[in-house]
């Protein structure tokens, strides 16, 4: 048996990692990134009531379903947090919760901050990061860039910006400022390796920990 209760022999359940940011900020490109490197790592497709925009395909930016759809699933407990934004439900699947368990993987989760909060507060190991961009102005510009929403979208997004950059602060495990790709990548990077070696994370089954058995055997005479 293990002699110190403190040392976990029992391999600890895989990496939940949330990723948040204001729209523009680049969180989505980072963890596509962050699932094209590690293998065992998973990006979760949140389920979503509004319709598609521009490009976006059903399976792989988003789920689309209508609303009856979506509120069968909640009543059914398929998510692990969902939320009503601007009139249409979000929600996360609990599915890819329950294969980075069950393979020591890593889900990554591309989620708002009240999500994030949520998933932490449901799974207290979950690792939240929150991906800034350099400035207002910047964030402004790249949304600008993107040519698909309009100007007064653009400053509700600017303005919900302001409160979720505050909130993320005030409550995330992590900040990467994205000021260039590979730079916040290779921040990002670093968090995702560092957690994955962080103390009852790593398997230690290998090491053989378990005291020796030194009782007599039943049976066998002692000379």
């Amino acid at each position: 048996m293990n002699t110190n209760p403190n040392i976990p022999i029992t391999p600890a359940p895989g990496l939940l990692l949330v990723l948040s940011a204001p729209s523009g900020a680049g969180k989505t490109t980072l963890a596509r990134r962050l699932e094209a490197e590690f293998t065992k790592a998973q990006f979760s497709i949140s389920y979503t009531t509004r319709a598609p925009r521009g490009q976006e395909k059903d399976g792989v930016d988003y789920h689309f379903v209508n609303t009856t759809t979506f509120l069968g699933m909640v009543n059914r407990g398929e998510f692990i947090e969902y939320a009503d934004v601007y009139d249409n439900y979000y929600g996360t699947s609990r599915a890819i919760v329950d294969h980075a368990f069950a393979t020591r993987g890593i889900a990554v989760f591309d989620i708002d901050v009240k999500g994030g909060r949520a998933i932490k507060s449901r799974f207290p190991e979950a690792v939240l990061v929150f991906v800034l961009p350099p400035s207002m102005e910047e964030l402004e510009r790249r949304l600008r860039g993107r040519g698909t929403d309009s100007a007064d979208t653009i400053a509700r997004r600017l303005l919900a910006a302001r409160s979720e950059i505050e909130k993320g602060i005030e409550s995330y495990d992590y900040l990467v400022i994205n000021d260039t790709l590979d730079h916040a990548y290779d921040e990002l990077r670093s968090i995702v390796i560092a957690e994955q070696v962080r103390r009852g994370r790593v398997d230690l089954t290998g090491l053989h920990l378990q005291a020796p058995d030194f009782s007599p055997k039943i049976g066998i005479p002692e000379k």
